[in-house]
């Protein structure tokens, strides 16, 4: 063990401006880590202030790269331990998925593990993909099992189109696409798969996320009609706190046994049941029980066993999930 004393280890986060990214960017200084991170625009002073703040707790250096711009990861990855894929082009109001989120999230997976080939130094790529990429399907019935061996079902997306269909096809060809050149390759790379995240952000603004997850308290009739399309195309509301994620990205680089996909979901529900709990937990919201005939049930759970078996626990069940949620939108004005 001796030997992993010398010298620092260095990890790169690609796309640190990020709701994941840069919380995972104050885990990795706080364990010791040098960092370095990659935005599109290091000039500007509106998106990276939250990362100027956690240069205070260590070696943290910022690099300006773009996903679609071949060759730009090449310097902040050089000579890099580990590599955390965290950004993904999200675009819900486009008119074209196929060229506003499909193609860079391929080409950004592609460029990031171009350097990292080049690299040679890199001895693990972790990439950020989504429950989005798992659980998409036309599977009938209900008390559904989803596991790491699942995908969504890219043809069914492509030709019903539903809303918002371009941001689970993204993931799930990218995190195809990452796992095949890893192969050829020979990158040793695991994909971690969040479900929903929520939980306080160091990000200006806040993530559009918690946003969705917040909203039967918010009462914000757009989301939670976007929630209640969740459900019905992903089918289930699954939650997890953003710092277990961040928590499981460094935990499965550094376990050296790990391998493959990952699921990371804390809580699995449906947006009648949530709102059952968060009308009991915040009686102050008056968040409505009464969804008519919408599903009370989730027709499945995504199965995070596969990570609690490789010896993970998470930190946050869905009492301290909402808590703290709610406490960090209450600080921002944004549930009055």
């Amino acid at each position: 063990m001796a030997s992993q004393t010398v010298g620092k280890k260095t990890a790169c986060v690609v796309g640190g401006t990020g709701y994941v990214a840069s919380l995972l960017v104050k885990l990795l200084l706080e364990k010791g880590y040098a960092v370095n991170t990659t935005v599109r625009d290091p000039d500007n002073q509106k998106k990276i202030p939250h990362l100027v703040t956690l240069q205070k707790l260590g070696d943290l250096k910022i690099f300006r790269a773009d996903l679609t711009d071949e060759g730009s990861f090449d310097v902040p990855i050089a000579g890099c331990d580990l590599v955390f894929h965290v950004a993904t082009p999200v675009n819900f109001a486009s008119q074209d998925p196929e060229n506003d989120m499909i193609k860079p999230a391929i080409q950004g997976v592609l460029n990031v593990l171009k350097a990292c080939a080049k690299a040679k130094t890199v001895k693990r790529v972790v990439l950020t993909s989504s429950a989005a990429a798992v659980s998409i399907n036309t599977l009938e019935g209900t008390d559904l099992v989803l596991t790491e061996k699942d995908w969504t079902d890219v043809e069914f997306l492509s030709s019903a189109k539903p809303p918002t269909w371009g941001y689970p096809a993204s993931k799930t060809l990218a995190e195809k696409a990452a796992w095949k050149f890893a192969q050829e390759n020979n990158i040793d790379l695991i994909t971690v798969i969040p479900s929903l995240m929520t939980g306080p952000s160091l990000t200006p603004d806040v993530p559009s996320s918690i946003g969705l997850a917040t909203s039967l308290l918010s009462g914000n009739e757009f989301l939670v009609n976007a929630l209640k399309g969740m459900q019905m195309l992903s089918g289930s509301i699954s939650i997890t706190h953003v710092e277990d994620v961040c928590r499981a990205h460094v935990f499965l680089a550094e376990k050296e046994s790990a391998s493959g996909r990952y699921i990371c979901c804390a809580v699995n529900s449906s947006v009648p049941e949530l709102a059952k709990f968060l009308n009991q937990r915040y009686p102050e919201f008056k968040v409505p029980t009464d969804f008519g005939d919408f599903p009370s049930k989730a027709k499945l759970i995504i199965s995070s066993d596969k990570l609690i078996n490789e010896g993970f626990s998470f930190k946050f069940g869905i009492e301290e999930i909402y808590d703290q949620t709610v406490e960090y939108m209450n600080a921002k004005g944004l549930l009055k």
